[in-house]
């Protein structure tokens, strides 16, 4: 199913769309899930009514704007600008289809994709954030998952190792560091008894 195989990015980028026509008073928007036999033409058709040519070519001059803008992605061919009554702009992954009212009702190309499965623009969004909160939780576990590791696990008990081998390096320099001085202590001892000897 193109939910699973599609990247979240392509759709962000059919969101983004999608709130550009919104914005610019598209009428009856819909977003087309496209079946898998079909996912080879494209993922998702977006569909927009608009009331005039001069509002088609708006809106789609405004998603090709965003898109460029925002994206950093271009459509690979822009096809109807010049007339306004259906224009399509192809990303490849989705189709953006911007219809006068009329066209719309004559082509009827929710009909012609009867397997596609149709979504509101609401209803994309909520299944957008689930599967990005998804993939997310997939990173995080898998990043924990690297925490946990046995490779981590070995290199942890190596630095352990290597902090007792340091402590008892570090005990034994202050031994050493005090037998001198303890030995010190004795033979001065010893020297002042030889000479109150001596004294006497």
């Amino acid at each position: 199913m193109p939910t699973e195989q599609t990247l979240p990015q392509t759709r962000v980028l059919v969101q983004a769309a999608t709130a550009v026509c919104e914005d610019k008073k598209g009428q009856d928007t819909r977003i087309l899930e496209l079946d898998p036999a079909d996912s080879g033409l494209s993922d998702f058709f977006l569909v927009t009514s608009a009331a005039s040519d001069r509002q088609a070519i708006a809106i789609a001059d405004e998603i090709e704007l965003r898109l460029k803008r925002d994206f950093g992605v271009y459509p690979n061919s822009v096809e109807g600008r010049r007339h306004g009554e259906w224009i399509l702009l192809d990303y490849v992954d989705f189709v953006v289809h911007v219809f006068l009212s009329e066209r719309r009702a004559f082509y009827d190309i929710e009909r012609l994709r009867k397997s596609a499965r149709p979504l509101t623009p609401a209803e994309f969004d909520d299944e957008l954030k689930a599967a990005l909160a998804a993939r997310t939780r997939a990173v995080r576990n898998g990043s924990a998952a690297k925490r946990d590791s046995p490779v981590r696990a070995r290199k942890i008990g190596e630095g352990a190792t290597r902090t007792r081998s340091a402590g008892k390096t570090r005990a034994s320099r202050t031994a050493k560091a005090a037998t001198p001085r303890t030995s010190r202590t004795r033979s001065s001892a010893k020297r002042a008894e030889t000479r109150k000897s001596k004294n006497a």
